[in-house]
């Protein structure tokens, strides 16, 4: 049993929503709060906190993981989701695989749903490799029900990944489009990013969507877009996020 108390803040922080959405929450008997004090300040045990994301999982996944990737704090992480290293992603993934074997309608795309998570995990631990910023490792989960796979880390993200070789890029809208269109080079060690041209093949060619964020940047990619489809984020995040859908 963890009664452990947090501040309205830090608990806005792990859930990745609002101070006011837990109010709303507390107010409407969703997700009630311990009041401390004369003035009323409102805590959540973290027993409360890891019971509701228990329980509503299918909804917080990319809240979740956005939440780790914009906060500036080293908060604490859920070892369901947390890969330190490789060895960890690579063993997941391969769960992941053969359970998506298991569901018929996805026919013979379940191994190329596989490859384009495993491209982007291996991204993350291939280029920050001695080089992570702050916390290590990856963020990693899904919901099949939902049909979809979170993926993020804290890493340097691609504009610094891809200026070690293209000096001259200078928004991480330009180190995007890089990414996902351009052969840089297939030589060690200016293998860079070369993975995400495979992982936008898959996705254009098949029924996959795909959400990507780097520092302000995002695209979208599907079957139905020819042309990538880059835009400014509202929201800064440190290292990559990305959710893929099927």
């Amino acid at each position: 049993m963890n009664s452990k108390l947090l501040t309205i803040s830090q608990a806005s922080k792990m859930l990745g929503v609002s101070i006011q959405t837990l109010r709303r929450w507390d107010d409407a008997g969703k997700l009630s709060s311990v009041r401390k004090g004369i003035t009323g300040h409102r805590y959540y045990t973290r027993d409360d906190i890891d019971n509701y994301i228990k329980n509503n999982i299918r909804s917080l996944l990319v809240k979740l993981a956005r939440s780790w990737v914009v906060s500036d704090l080293r908060t604490e992480f859920y070892p369901d989701f947390y890969c330190l290293d490789s060895s960890v992603f690579q063993a997941r993934l391969a769960r992941l695989e053969s359970k998506l074997g298991e569901i018929r309608e996805l026919g013979k795309i379940f191994p190329l749903i596989s490859a384009i998570t495993g491209e982007i995990g291996n991204n993350s631990f291939d280029h920050n490799l001695g080089k992570w910023p702050d916390i290590p490792g990856v963020f990693f989960a899904y919901d099949l029900r939902e049909k979809k796979i979170v993926l993020a880390d804290r890493g340097q993200g691609v504009l610094a990944t891809l200026k070690r070789v293209r000096p001259k890029l200078s928004t991480h809208q330009e180190a995007l489009d890089v990414a996902f269109n351009e052969v840089i080079s297939g030589r060690a060690p200016e293998y860079r990013g070369n993975g995400l041209k495979f992982v936008r093949n898959v996705v254009a060619d098949n029924k996959i969507n795909l959400i990507f964020q780097t520092g302000d940047a995002k695209l979208k990619i599907d079957k139905s877009r020819v042309n990538l489809n880059i835009e400014k984020a509202n929201v800064y995040l440190q290292g990559c996020l990305a959710l893929i859908k099927f």
